[in-house]
Order: structure tokens, then sequence, then C-alpha cells
């Protein structure tokens, strides 16, 4: 199949998700269904190969998310239910002034999604944003964009994680100068970030019902329940939130400080994994917040139920997101586009942002398209300096960062549990991570015009 037809084929397929989900009301999860059937038939994938494709993209997501998106539902029902949420949201907002609140958690999702995945790293801080929002009345949007950006950001970015990590390992890149530089170009690209979400809530986005009836208002301050205890202390909550983070960076940690067979090393690596972080984190949080606080076997059972059907939806679309990504992948949409733009033979760090971008909108993958593009340039920078490898493996980072949409699980993740609409995640998520990754790019050319 033509270059031009694969290409063709990918840009209606999203016309038509796109169409599906905002004109015709069809659920998200149904409409990439049918839309990832559409392009298997269309692009030839064999007939006995398609559902495999679909249920293999579907799988190979919902493996590494399911477990991670239940366990943080539960932890959150726990922790809203205690108050706990709304207690650290107004002992911040007291202490710092609504303004200031936001531009610390920001600060503080930055340093967080260092060690960790960006949708374990939203999910564990959806109760704070949840906590903060009911006390200072405001739309999630007004944590959530600025705290997801700058998380995405070091995502893609730092060689903490798998995507930059791998990169440098393919174009041989110097992992030191790629974490500091990479770090320094991440901290305007999270500014950038938090001024462009501010400058979004100017306008007012409609939430979806189930976010709603989480937001609802918060009680006065001190108007506790009768017969129940007061709220758990900030410090606790705050502590609850750590305790996963930390398991995962002291796992993180144990690979290259403890011998893989050694006993601590073993016990290090199953629970600093997120399932298992989470896991402990719950426990905690049910004892806690729950048993030391009077609660019965039979409450903790009812409100970490009452977490899953919540939690259903966002785990059914994202998985439908990968379906897409992978047939996608599968069609050869990837290969082509990243064909036709190494046929322009741009200068090396606009290549690796372009070729990098332009798969991401592809395929919907930020790492398979940073990987990619460090495959295809290769070649390209033999010879180069290291210096320049660096920059050109940042380049590409920044493409992996922008253009999150339809066939982006992430996408789903942070607009479900933001309540967006399709439409304004568009005009909201989508927008901002492009300008962010525009902006790394923009760092990063200059840096390369400077050495």
């Amino acid at each position: 199949m033509s270059t031009a037809l694969l290409l063709a084929i990918a840009t209606a397929s999203i016309v038509i998700l796109l169409l599906l989900v905002i004109k015709a009301r069809v659920h998200p999860f149904v409409a990439l269904l049918i839309v990832s059937l559409l392009v298997a038939v269309a692009t030839g994938i064999p007939a006995e190969k398609i559902m495999d494709t679909i249920m293999s993209g579907m799988g190979g997501l919902l493996g590494h998310i399911a477990i991670i998106i239940v366990l943080g539902a539960m932890l959150g029902a726990v922790i809203e239910a205690s108050g706990g949420a709304e207690s650290l949201a107004q002992r911040f907002s007291k202490s710092l002034g609504i303004k200031r609140t936001v531009a610390a958690l920001t600060m503080a999702a930055f340093i967080l999604g260092i060690p960790v995945f960006f949708e374990v790293g939203f999910i564990i801080v959806i109760p704070l944003i949840y906590g903060f929002t009911k006390v200072a009345r405001v739309s999630p949007l007004k944590f959530g964009l600025p705290m997801a950006g700058v998380m995405l950001t070091v995502h893609v970015a730092l060689p903490t994680h798998p995507g930059p990590a791998a990169a440098a390992g393919i174009l041989h890149s110097d992992m030191g100068w790629l974490m500091m530089i990479g770090l320094a170009i991440s901290v305007p690209v999270g500014i950038v970030g938090y001024y462009v979400a501010k400058l979004m809530n100017r306008r007012h986005y409609h939430l979806s019902v189930e976010v709603l009836e989480q937001l609802q208002m918060a009680k006065p301050e001190g108007a506790e329940k009768k017969n129940e205890p007061a709220p758990p202390g900030a410090l606790t909550i705050a502590g609850l939130i750590v305790v996963p983070i930390l398991l995962i960076v002291v796992g993180t940690l144990s690979h290259s400080l403890l011998a893989a067979d050694s006993l601590p090393g073993k016990v290090m690596t199953v629970i600093g994994t997120p399932p298992i972080a989470l896991l402990i984190a719950l426990a905690l949080a049910a004892w806690l917040l729950g048993v030391r606080r009077g609660w019965s076997r039979e409450k903790l059972e009812d409100l970490t139920g009452r977490a899953i059907p919540g939690s259903a939806s966002v785990i059914l679309v994202a998985g439908a997101g990968g379906a897409f990504g992978k047939v996608l992948v599968e069609s050869g949409v990837g290969k082509a586009l990243a064909t036709t733009l190494e046929t322009l033979h741009l200068p090396l760090v606009p290549a690796a942002f372009i070729l990098s971008l332009a798969l991401r909108a592809s395929q919907g993958s930020a790492t398979v398209a940073i990987l990619t593009t460090s495959g295809l340039l290769t070649s390209a920078v033999s010879g180069a300096s290291d210096m320049a490898r660096v920059l050109v493996t940042l380049a590409a980072c920044f493409g992996g960062l922008g253009l999150s949409h339809v066939n982006d699980a992430g996408f789903w993740v942070v607009t479900r549990y933001l309540g967006l609409s399709v439409g304004d995640g568009l005009k909201t998520w989508t927008v901002l991570t492009t300008l962010m990754g525009l902006t790394g790019f923009a760092l990063t050319w200059l840096v390369w015009a400077l050495v």
C-alpha cells in the first residue's frame, strides 16, 4: 500500500473517531473499537490477525495500568471518605493561598514525576487534586492541567524513564549530560506549561457527571458529621501519598545498589513495583484512616467496592486507545510517515523533533515515537559529537511530548479523571502538551546553536 494512502487512512480514522464521539455521542470505548476495526480492514491487516492485533494492543496496555488504576481509585476513595484530602487542602490553602498552592503542587508534581511513570504518578495525585478542588471550589483543571503537564514533561525528557533512557542507548548519548540538560530544559518547559494552563483556566469547561458527583461542594470547615471522628491530619495524608512513590523510587535504586539475586534485592524489586507499592499504601490507608478511626470492615469493603465501577470507564477507554494505537503501528502508518519525513533531509535537531512529533500524532505512544525516531536517526548521528547526540535525543523526546490526542491512552486517563469531554480535551490537554513540546524543542535548538 502506498505511503500517501496509508497516511490518508490514518487521517480519516481520526476524523471518523472524533465525529463518532463528539457528534454522534458514541461512547469512546465503542468508537475506538469501531475505528480500530475499520483501519485494520482498510490497511490490509490479514483477517485472522485483526482481532489478535486489537486484543494485544488493549491487553498490553491494560496489563500495565488496570491494576494501578483500580488500586489508585480505592486509595483515593478511602482518603476522600476520611476527609483527609480536604484536611490537607485546607492546611495548604491557609498557608499559601490558592494561587501559590497551584504553583506549589505543580512543583511537587514535577519532582514526583522524575522517578514515577506518568500514568502512575497522575493517578496517585488524583485524590489531592479532588481534595484541593473541593476546598478551593474551583474546577479540577486548575490543579490537574499544570500538574499533568509537568509530569508528562519529565516522563519524556529524563532518562529515569524508559523512552529517553532507551533512546540514549540507541543513539549512544551520554546519560549524564542527557539528565542534566534534560532537567535544565524541563524546568522552563514546566513553567511555560503552568502559565498556559493558567490562561486556559480562564475559560469555563463543562465537566462530566461522574466527576461533578465526586466534587460536590465541601462541607464548611469544622462541620464534621455526627458521631464521626475528626478528619486525619494533613501530615498523615501527605505520608500516604508519598509512601507508594518512595517505594517505587527505592525499588528503582535497588537495581543498581543491590545484587539482583540477594534477598534484599528481591524484596525491593517486588515492593518497588507500582501495583505492590499502591497495595501497601492502600493497606496503610485502610488501617490508619479506617480501622483506627472506628470504621467497620463492611464500610471499608463498601468504599473500596464502589471505587471499581468509577475506574472501569477509564480502564476500558484507555485500553481501547491502546488497541487503536497498536492497529496504527501494525498497519505501517508510522513507518510510512517516517519514510516521508526522512526524504526531506532536514537538519538533525528539527528532523528529530518533527519525526517524533509526527509519529506521536500517528500512533499515540510517546515512548514508541521516541524510540522509532532514535532508530531511524542512528546512521545520521554517526560521527557526531557527544553533545550533538544528546541534543538530538532531547529533540526526539520533546517531539514525543506534543500532540497527545485520541489515540493516546494518556489522553483518556487525563480527560476522564478531570471530567473533560473529548472536544475540550483537545482544546486543553492536546494544545498544552503541544506548546510544551514546542518550547522544549526551541530551547534544545537554542542550546544546539550556542554549542
